[in-house]
């Protein structure tokens, strides 16, 4: 029997200067519903037009496939994966290091269908460079909105100086994204407006991989986070809250945060605040299932951390599931970094198992990323106008979900990046 291969090209040619293409299915994100026999014309790197099937040239024929808006991942850190190594290799790896690695995370996350990525968390400011060097076309990658180094505050989770001896790291300031006051925090955000940042992340609560005891108390207080979002306003910023814990989650809620990352102790309160307020839910249940596998395997965390990781890591379905059903707003995260990237596309069977709709799940990595990104006249739809991406599957995904795991084709910006 003559073997098979599928093979993934990045060609990123442009396709040419009006090209139509056949969708057998094209997922209306607005609607929720699949659509049959459309044409699609994209000229430069915007859709121009979206017309029923009518006998016509084709250039690219997907009539037996299922087209969709390019895919968003709104909880990324395309700087670096865990693995076994994670807590040596911080004092092992440079910068440089750390860039030729997020070189290769990026061509992964593309080729997972995911267009565009918002990046909560970095090294280096590396993915600040990342993003320039793909905008600028130099290498392939997702278009990336970025926080660079989120904010924390001393000894919390994202201090960059846990885990060292006292001496091997210097006194941590708002440069290094450790706030102590409303000073340092509106400093922090300057700075990270100054460096290149489009968004900012902060740590309102304690973290699973962090080498702290407490995964879930409170580590902003209300003058802090005034004073930040405040700041972040003054510059355009939204602001996404890392979160587990209840009142962690509440004080960032009510000081105006734009998303709550994770959101494992959300209780009834929590999700009334979220309403009133329209603050977004990015479960990452990807991240839960990983953390919750590698606790049990034993030396893969120091014990400060596996022990927090096989008590959160469970709870994040529990909390998605009552966040959808009292109809928060759900946009579609990972926490890629944490897993594997290139992974992204599990995230949606983990989304229906735990209670969504398929046609939901989609909803939450196009039209309503895109609303959380304050990109929603510009991507998140096959719309008049917007950006050019766009990916194709070989399965209804309102049918079958897996089928998101294993993208066929991606454009991106009207270039063909996966043939």
């Amino acid at each position: 029997m003559k073997k098979q291969f599928l093979i993934v090209s990045l060609i990123c040619s442009q396709v040419a200067s009006a090209t139509t293409i056949k969708c057998g299915g094209l997922f209306d994100a607005a609607s929720g519903k699949m659509l049959t026999d459309q044409v699609v014309t994209i000229e430069g790197n915007q859709f121009t037009s979206i017309d029923d099937y009518a006998a016509q040239n084709i250039d690219l024929d997907y009539s037996g496939q299922f087209c969709l808006p390019g895919l968003m991942d709104m909880h990324t850190h395309i700087t670096h994966e865990n693995g076994p190594n994670r807590y040596i290799e911080k004092f092992q790896h440079n910068e440089a290091d750390v860039a030729f690695n997020a070189v290769v995370f990026a061509e992964r996350t593309l080729v997972a269908g995911f267009t565009t990525i918002r990046d909560l968390g970095d090294a280096f400011n590396v993915s600040v460079a990342l993003k320039n060097a793909i905008n600028q076309g130099k290498i392939v990658g997702p278009r990336i909105f970025t926080a660079a180094k989120s904010l924390a505050t001393t000894g919390g989770h994202a201090d960059p100086s846990n885990g060292y001896r006292d001496d091997l790291f210097p006194h941590t300031t708002p440069d290094h994204g450790v706030v102590n006051g409303p000073s340092d925090a509106m400093r922090a955000v300057r700075q990270r407006y100054q460096d290149g940042a489009d968004l900012i992340k902060i740590t309102a609560t304690g973290g699973v991989l962090s080498q702290a005891s407490s995964g879930d108390n409170a580590q902003f207080n209300k003058d802090e986070l005034n004073a930040l979002i405040a700041t972040a306003n003054d510059y355009g910023f939204k602001v996404a809250a890392h979160a587990h814990g209840k009142g962690g989650m509440l004080r960032a809620i009510e000081a105006g945060v734009s998303s709550i990352e994770h959101g494992t102790y959300l209780d009834e309160e929590v999700i009334k605040a979220m309403k009133k307020h329209g603050t977004y839910l990015v479960p990452t249940l990807i991240a839960g299932d990983w953390v919750t596998e590698k606790s049990k395997i034993d030396g893969f965390f120091p014990a400060v951390v596996a022990k927090k990781a096989a008590t959160i890591g469970p709870l994040l379905a529990g909390s998605f599931n009552r966040a959808y059903k009292a109809g928060v707003n759900i946009a579609f995260g990972t926490d890629s970094g944490v897993s594997e990237h290139g992974r992204n596309g599990e995230e949606f069977g983990l989304m229906v198992k735990n209670g969504m709709t398929q046609a939901e799940a989609l909803q939450a990595a196009t039209i309503h990323a895109a609303s959380l990104l304050g990109q929603e006249n510009n991507l998140g739809q096959i719309k008049l106008g917007y950006l050019a991406d766009m990916v194709v599957v070989a399965d209804n995904p309102i049918e079958e979900i897996k089928t998101m795991e294993n993208i066929h084709v991606v454009i991106k910006d009207g270039k063909i990046v996966k043939q």
